[in-house]
Order: structure tokens, then C-alpha cells, then sequence
């Protein structure tokens, strides 16, 4: 206990020094120059000489080691990304600008579900897998890199992804994240991490994960843009897994547009999610994503509102809701009200966990035993270290309940299928029913409804800030629609931003 306790004092110790050292020289000058930085802004910069890679890459390092000890969302800065960051700049200074496009040269933070072969660690949170060596990049990783970009470091997750569960933002290795609107209010979602850091200028862009909700609701109660792909549009390989049938990586940003430019880098087939990139790679647009951001977008666009997505909340959110909605109106939507799912989904998370149990043991157990090194190689060790170390996993305050009724799973037998099915006859006789006979393009929606509904069929849907309740908490708006929607989705959601521009940097409120 003594040296795992030693691992995790010298990982924080070597974050902090690496941050603080980095962030020295900058001013506060630079600091309001950067603050909400958009890809496109820095891109221009880098074109015009009056920006770099290093000298963003120590203005997000000085971020972290000034606002990290308050919010706990990076978990652990790369040693190598100012490396990384004059490596750019030089390729750059060669290619005489040209080769500032896409991401080159610009930080990203990903959350520590997400594999990097380098120096970081990638430990869903858990202290378990703290030294853990990876046999390669994940897959968007992979993508990252090729497209230039620098890898910042590892952004707070919710440990194993919530499943075990624990608090929302809360990780053995990072602590609790905190919201950086209000404080005392929760992150939400086991892309906290990601959430925060976006939302507090302490990366240039992030990249979370989903299985049910967990980029899109740390984007609302964040204030930041966050992007749920069609599952397998993104490749899942080399991330910590949950479930394959759900499982989805995308971008979390403080703007559609930047959201839209990592989209566009880290989408395509992959050999080690082959099935799944495979079935997706045909919804991928010619030319990408980006041409879809347009400022008339929400023209003509049927969009079904559902009254069920908007329960839960009181008048006052309910009148920000009401007047975007004729804000849609007037920007050329047609709005079709009154809808319903038209199905019984009462027993939609009963069957999602029944299923959930048993594909998050197989699938860990399969990523566990492809690691090169790793202290623990089953679902049924990690349970064991918890055991083991029940002050550092906090075992009384949380337990690990999903994690002892996954271990007692034996693979896919009659109740899983039973559920697939089942799964599979609520997305069709719901969403897929209502959009195809209203020939809607997208939902709109805002509760915790909204984002289950898309998890259990893969389906995509994008958070776009909407508003601040009474104590400055932010709340979002959610936008789904059918798998590969995604090009009719960007075009709605950007022409919603640029129609509302609500999000504004956060409060830091006690």
C-alpha cells in the first residue's frame, strides 16, 4: 500500500512541477489573449505568426496548475507535450503554414479511459490500473496523432466510467471534479473531466466518452459542446469499455465548430473496432463534417418536439426552453409538437443494465488481457484491489455493486439476447418510427430522457448550451436523430449557437 501511495504522490508531484514550471512565463496578458480560443482563431494565428503550439500548449499547462487544485478535472499532463508542441511549430515553420489545418499543432485533453502508448497513464480513474502499459494508441489516438495534434494529457473521468458507480467527476487518482459555474453542483456524467476542463480554458479541445449520457449531460451542466457520434463512426479500440453495443467516443468543446473540427479528425474505419467502424464508415460525408456548419442550418428543418424530453423542469427553464424554441422557429424550423415515442420504455433501464452487466465483464476482461502490463488482468481482480484498498477506492462511500453483479454474468445467454431484443424493439417502434413517419431530421429534447433514448440504439445527438438556472447552474439543449443524422444535427445545432450564443466562461460561484 505504502508504494502504490508513492505511484500516485510522485504522478501528482510531477503534473503539478511540470505545469507550474511550464506556466511560468506566461502573463496575464497572454492568459486574457487565450481565454475561449477557438480552433479557427488559433489556426489563423499560427498562419499569421503571432501565435505557436509551445506558447498555447504553456498557457493550458499554466491553467491546470492554477485552476486543477480547485476542480480536479485533468488527472495527469504529458511530460512530452511541449516536445510535442516545438515538433509542430517546426513543421509548420517547413511547411511555411501550410500545414496548419485540422489540428496540428493544437492541445487536447483526453479522458483517462482513452489509451496513450507514451508516458501517461490510462486508468478509467482506478488506481488498479495505475502503471498499467498499453500494447498501442487507441484508435482516435492514432488519429490525433497523424493530424498533428498534441497530446496534453488525461482529463478526470468518473472511475470506470461510472459503472461502478460513484459520485459523478469523482476517480481515486483525481478526486472529485467540480463544476466550474457553481461549485456545490454537480458535473455530471463520467466525462466530467473533459466537461470542466473544456469549460474552464484548460485545453483547447477535450475528448470524452458515452454509453448512456456521459458526454452529454457534463456538456450541459458544463456549458460547452459536446458531440455523441452514431456508435462505431468513432473506433473504440484501445478504450477502457463498458459495453461495444453503446460505447462511443466524441469531441467536448466550448463551441460547435471546434467540436465539428475534431469530429472531422477522428472519424473512420479502424481494423480493431472493424465491424462496428465498418458499418458506420458509409454515413461519413464527403469532404467531412465542417462544410456542415452553416449559419442558415436550421431552414427547413422538421424538428419533432417531445414533450416527455422536457419534464422536470421549472418555469423559468421552461420559458428559456419555449423562447429557443421560437427562436427555431423564426431562424426557418418547422416545428412539429405534441409528439410521442409511442412505445412502453418503462423497462428500458432494467433490460440496458441487465445487458450492460454482462458486456462490461466480457469486455473488460478481453481490454485486460490484451494490456502488455498490468497489476490486475479480470473484472474479478479489480474487485479484489478495491478490497484491498477500501480507504484510496473510498468502498465505503460507493461500494462497487455493478462491479460484483457484472463478475456474476456468464456471457450472452437468454436473458441478454432477451434484452437486445427488447432493446432493439424500443428504438424501432420509438425513435425510429416516429422520425421516419414525421420525416423529422432531428428531436429536440433537454432531460435525462433524452440522452437514454439515443444510448440503447447507438444513435447520435449534440449538446448545445441553452441557459443558466437561478443559481448559475448551466443547462443544455440536446439535438438526436437517426445513426449517420449527424450532418443535418451540426447544421441545427450551429445555426442554433450562432441564433442564441448563450454560453458564456464560467463563475467559479461557492
Amino acid at each position: 500500500m505504502v508504494d502504490l501511495r508513492l505511484q500516485v504522490v510522485a504522478t501528482v508531484l510531477g503534473m503539478v512541477a511540470l505545469a507550474a514550471a511550464a506556466g511560468g512565463s506566461s502573463s496575464s496578458g497572454k492568459q486574457s489573449e487565450f481565454q475561449e480560443v477557438t480552433v479557427d482563431a488559433i489556426h489563423q494565428g499560427f498562419k499569421n505568426g503571432s501565435l505557436t503550439s509551445t506558447a498555447l500548449v504553456r498557457f493550458y499547462l499554466d491553467q491546470i496548475a492554477r485552476l486543477n487544485p480547485l476542480l480536479h478535472a485533468v488527472i495527469e499532463v504529458n511530460p512530452d507535450a511541449l516536445a510535442q508542441a516545438a515538433r509542430a511549430d517546426a513543421e509548420r515553420s517547413a511547411s511555411r503554414g501550410r500545414c496548419a489545418v485540422g489540428l496540428h499543432g493544437i492541445p487536447v485533453l483526453l479522458k483517462d479511459n482513452i489509451a496513450t502508448r507514451d508516458r501517461l497513464n490510462t486508468t478509467a480513474g482506478s488506481l488498479a490500473l495505475l502503471g498499467s502499459v498499453v500494447r498501442r494508441d487507441a484508435g482516435v489516438v492514432a488519429r490525433l496523432r497523424r493530424a498533428g495534434a498534441v497530446i496534453l494529457g488525461k482529463a478526470n473521468p468518473s472511475e470506470w466510467s461510472n459503472f461502478r458507480p460513484v459520485e459523478s467527476g469523482w476517480s481515486a487518482r483525481g478526486g472529485q471534479t467540480l463544476n466550474p459555474y457553481v461549485l456545490s453542483a454537480t458535473p455530471c456524467g463520467s466525462s466530467a473531466g473533459p466537461g470542466v476542463a473544456a469549460a474552464a480554458n484548460m485545453a483547447a479541445v477535450t475528448l470524452g466518452s458515452e454509453t448512456d449520457g456521459s458526454i452529454l449531460c457534463p456538456s450541459s451542466f458544463n456549458s460547452v459542446v459536446g458531440i455523441k457520434p452514431t456508435v462505431g463512426l468513432t473506433s473504440r479500440s484501445g478504450v477502457i469499455p463498458i459495453t461495444p453495443l453503446q460505447d462511443t467516443i466524441g469531441p467536448m468543446c466550448r463551441t460547435v465548430s471546434d467540436a465539428v473540427h475534431v469530429l472531422d479528425v477522428i472519424v473512420g474505419y479502424d481494423e480493431l473496432d472493424a465491424e462496428a467502424t465498418g458499418a458506420a464508415s458509409k454515413y461519413i460525408p464527403h469532404g467531412g463534417y465542417t462544410q456542415f456548419l452553416r449559419i442558415h442550418g436550421l431552414k427547413g428543418k422538421r424538428i419533432g418536439v417531445l414533450d416527455v424530453l422536457f419534464q422536470g423542469y421549472d418555469d423559468m427553464q421552461l420559458a428559456v426552453y419555449e423562447k429557443h424554441l421560437d427562436t427555431m422557429r423564426q431562424q426557418g424550423a418547422v416545428l412539429i409538437k405534441d409528439l410521442d415515442l409511442a412505445t412502453n420504455f418503462t423497462d428500458l433501464g432494467e433490460q440496458e443494465i441487465l445487458l450492460m452487466n454482462a458486456e462490461f465483464k466480457l469486455s473488460i476482461n478481453a481490454y485486460l488481457s490484451d494490456l502488455l502490463y498490468s497489476p490486475v488482468r479480470s473484472l474479478a481482480q479489480i474487485i479484489a484491489f478495491n478490497e484491498a484498498h477500501p480507504v484510496e477506492e473510498r468502498l465505503k462511500d460507493f461500494g462497487q455493486p455493478n462491479l460484483i453483479a457484472a463478475e456474476e454474468t456468464n456471457g450472452i445467454g437468454t436473458r441478454e439476447r432477451a434484452a437486445i431484443q427488447r432493446l432493439k424493439e424500443i428504438s424501432t417502434n420509438g425513435l425510429e418510427k416516429l422520425m421516419k413517419e414525421h420525416q423529422l431530421d432531428a428531436i429536440v429534447g433537454a432531460n435525462f430522457l433524452s440522452f437514454r433514448v439515443l444510448a440503447i440504439g447507438g444513435y447520435p445527438g449534440i449538446a448545445v448550451p441553452a441557459g443558466y438556472d437561478k443559481e448559475g447552474v448551466p443547462f443544455a439543449i440536446y439535438f438526436g436523430g437517426l445513426k449517420g443524422y449527424e450532418p443535418r444535427l451540426i447544421e441545427i445545432a450551429y445555426a442554433f449557437e450562432q441564433a442564441t450564443k448563450v454560453r458564456r466562461p464560467p463563475s467559479f460561484k461557492s
